[in-house]
C-alpha cells in the first residue's frame, strides 16, 4: 500500500479529523485539570462538575470554527519578509480580531448552554477578562501559524508540486498551453514526468492531482483548465471532479441510474455522469 497517495486522496478526511480530535483532546484535559486542581484544595467544588467542560469545549470550539480563517489568511496575506514591519503590524491587528471573535463565539456557546439550565453565565469585568483571554489568545494564533506553516511545508517536501517545465522557475499559476512535461520539486530534489504518463485526473480544492503509476502529483491549476488545455492530447472529463486519458480505458458498464462506471486499466474503476455522457462518446467517433 502506497501511504503517501492514502494521505494524498483523504487528505482533506484527515486534516478535519485531526484538527477535531486536537481540540476535543486539548479541551478535555484543560477541563479535567480545572477540577482536580480545585479537588486538591476542597471538597466541595465551587461549580458544578459540568460547567469546566462548557468553558474548556466552548473555548475549543470556537478555536475549530476560526481555524480555516487562519488558513485562508495565510494563503491570501503571506508574511512578508522583506516588509517584516509591515507584516507584523498586520499580522497583530489580526490577532486582535482573532481573538474577539474566538471571546464572542465562545461566550455565545457558554450562554446558550448555561440558559439550557435556567442559569446566567457572568463573563466578568469585560475589560478585564478580554485582556485575560488576549494573552491567550495570542499564543494561540502564533501556535496556529507556526503548526499550519510547518505542516504545508512537510506536506509540500513529501508530496511536491509539478509545474510546466517553461514555468519551472517563474512559478505561475496557470499552467502552459503547450503541456507535454512537468517539473516535480520534491524534498530538495526535481523530478520530471511526462502528460502522457498521466492515467486520470482528480480536482482537489486550488490543485488538480495527477495520478501516475499509483502516485499522486499535484499541480496548481483547475479541473476545468487543465482537461481543455490536454483533451487534444487523449483526456476527457467523465465527472465534476475527474478526468481520464482515453488510452487507459479498459470497459465501461452502464448503471441503472443513468451514470455508468468507467474502469481503467490499472484497475482503478471511476464514475461517468450522465451530464459528461456525451461529450465522452463523440471522443470515440
Amino acid at each position: 500500500m502506497n501511504y503517501l497517495s492514502h494521505f494524498q486522496r483523504y487528505k482533506f478526511r484527515y486534516e478535519v479529523s485531526a484538527l477535531i480530535a486536537y481540540f476535543l483532546i486539548n479541551a478535555t484535559v484543560l477541563a479535567t485539570s480545572v477540577i482536580m486542581e480545585k479537588s486538591r484544595v476542597t471538597d466541595a467544588l465551587p461549580f458544578s462538575l459540568w460547567e469546566p467542560f462548557v468553558w474548556e469545549y466552548s473555548s475549543g470550539l470556537s478555536s475549530l470554527l476560526l481555524f480555516p480563517a487562519i488558513v485562508y489568511l495565510l494563503k491570501k496575506y503571506p508574511f512578508q519578509w522583506q516588509s517584516i514591519k509591515r507584516s507584523l503590524a498586520f499580522y497583530f491587528l489580526i490577532s486582535i480580531l482573532f481573538s474577539l471573535s474566538h471571546v464572542g463565539l465562545m461566550v455565545g456557546m457558554r450562554e446558550i448552554a448555561y440558559a439550557l439550565v435556567s442559569r446566567d453565565y457572568d463573563f466578568g469585568q469585560v475589560g478585564f477578562e478580554l485582556l485575560y483571554e488576549y494573552r491567550k489568545d495570542l499564543w494561540s494564533f502564533i501556535f496556529f501559524v507556526i503548526v499550519i506553516k510547518g505542516y504545508q511545508f512537510i506536506v509540500g517536501q513529501l508530496q511536491g508540486e509539478a509545474n510546466p517545465i517553461a514555468q519551472g522557475e517563474d512559478n505561475s499559476d496557470k499552467p502552459a498551453m503547450n503541456l507535454d512535461r512537468l517539473l516535480v520539486k520534491k524534498l530538495g530534489k526535481e523530478f520530471i514526468i511526462k502528460i502522457d504518463d498521466v492515467e486520470w485526473l482528480e480536482s482537489s480544492g486550488n490543485y488538480v492531482n495527477l495520478h501516475i503509476n499509483q502516485r499522486i502529483y499535484p499541480i496548481r491549476t483547475t479541473l476545468t483548465a487543465l482537461t481543455k488545455q490536454l483533451s487534444e492530447r487523449g483526456f476527457c472529463r467523465i465527472h465534476r471532479s475527474h478526468a481520464i486519458r482515453l488510452d487507459m480505458v479498459e470497459s465501461i458498464t452502464p448503471l441503472a441510474s443513468g451514470d455508468s462506471e468507467v474502469k481503467l486499466k490499472n484497475g482503478k474503476t471511476l464514475m461517468l455522469s450522465r451530464r459528461y455522457k456525451d461529450a465522452f462518446k463523440q471522443t470515440f467517433t
